[in-house]
């Protein structure tokens, strides 16, 4: 590998940044420490520049979360200890983590679709109280109540004591909501999602979890998570590609 000295508007010229946002990736611990020169100058190599590439590749697409982060940071921390052989293993775990994450996100849609096309006619017949709910679905008191709060469901009151009370149709809303939520989708996308359901809407619903509407000023990645998803399908593929190049230009130098 070459040993050739690069400097900080090297680097910075390289991938289109400020001289002081590399200064910054190498106090992050994003690219390797860096030499400096006896008067004072840092000494950047190839593997500073190949680091502060991926760094960048995997930094400049819209932030997927934290465990998603965490993961492709596992990556970039190979590539700092010159362990490409490893970054590339982890790309590719990183690949099939997203592609499940992916496939969840999309049969969950998916279902919510067919069940809005036959969700059942709501009778009075036998409704629970919350504890058997959350027995029977598997959640807490707390999280039922959260998903109230936050405008996800109606629940009706028992107009003596004022208990809740939750028929089939309240049930199964609540399995939806259970269902999206562990695909990934956040509280603003299924509210989104309901009321258009509860407007009368319901095809298309899926295309509804995935678009933030115009008012949702402020929207993470989980507002719109298949598009994320699909995103990070793509980077994934593309850090693998920048990888296996890095490590192939690497072996031709020795």
């Amino acid at each position: 590998m070459t040993t050739k000295s690069l400097r900080t508007s090297d680097l910075a010229r390289a991938v289109g940044i400020h001289p002081n946002t590399v200064r910054l990736y190498v106090d992050w611990g994003l690219i390797p420490p860096v030499e400096r020169s006896p008067s004072g100058y840092r000494r950047f190599t190839q593997q500073h520049l190949d680091c502060l590439r991926l760094a960048r590749t995997i930094y400049a697409t819209e932030y997927p979360g934290r465990d998603l982060r965490a993961s492709s940071n596992e990556i970039i921390q190979h590539a700092v200890a010159d362990d490409w052989t490893g970054a590339l293993e982890k790309a590719r775990e990183y690949l099939a983590s997203v592609k499940t994450e992916l496939k969840s996100a999309n049969q969950a849609a998916n279902l919510l679709e067919h069940w809005a096309q036959n969700m059942v006619v709501d009778s009075d017949e036998n409704p629970l109280a919350i504890r058997e709910v959350s027995k029977l679905l598997g959640v807490s008191h707390d999280v039922i109540r959260n998903w109230e709060r936050n405008g996800l469901i109606s629940v009706r009151r028992n107009s003596y004591n004022n208990y809740r009370l939750f028929g089939k149709k309240e049930i199964e809303r609540l399995r939806i909501i259970r269902m999206l939520s562990h695909a990934g989708y956040s509280h603003m996308a299924i509210l989104r999602m309901f009321i258009e359901l509860d407007g009368g809407k319901t095809r298309g619903l899926k295309k509804v979890l995935d678009t933030p509407r115009e008012d949702e000023d402020i929207f993470t990645a989980a507002d719109h998570w298949l598009t994320t998803l699909q995103a990070q399908e793509k980077l994934a593929k593309n850090i693998i590609k920048m990888i296996a190049e890095i490590i192939k230009a690497r072996q031709n130098k020795k």
